[in-house]
């Protein structure tokens, strides 16, 4: 493991933090950051458990209970029962909800290149030489291991 200055692990994590709130406000409105979130780890990880759910975004259960409760009235997600044990109930993404989260996304996207454009080419090329290391450390920040702390 590499070691870091105290100095660059607090610019980059303050870097992180001002690029995460940047980002946000090139989302589409109409969805909470919760609501998107949730919607993305259904995605990406498969039906969950409420209390699955709750601790991977890091809010309390009755938090999640409404965040899934206005997805489920908004048809974006689906309470199902777990076919391994029917007292089991599972939350999972709708084809709805896919389509949402693929039109947030390139709404998204639309409005980084836009952007990029503006910076100089190297600056652009830096970034996407950068991004397998940042999906590697958004892989283990949300890794089982590390979600539990």
């Amino acid at each position: 493991m590499r070691s870091t200055s105290v100095s660059s692990d607090t610019d980059l994590s303050t870097t992180i933090s001002r690029v995460f709130t940047a980002l946000r406000r090139l989302n589409p409105p109409g969805l909470s950051l919760t609501a998107a979130s949730t919607l993305a780890t259904l995605e990406r990880d498969g039906p969950r458990r409420l209390t699955e759910l709750a601790g991977i975004e890091g809010v309390t259960q009755p938090a999640m209970t409404q965040v899934v409760s206005r997805l489920e009235r908004d048809s974006l997600a689906a309470r199902t029962a777990d076919p391994g044990d029917r007292r089991v109930v599972l939350v999972e993404i709708t084809t709805a909800g896919l389509d949402l989260l693929r039109h947030r996304r390139s709404v998204r996207s639309g409005k980084v290149a836009a952007l990029l454009a503006h910076l100089a080419p190297p600056e652009a090329a830096a970034i996407e030489a950068a991004l397998p290391a940042l999906n590697a450390l958004a892989d283990l920040v949300t890794s089982p291991e590390n979600v539990a702390q």
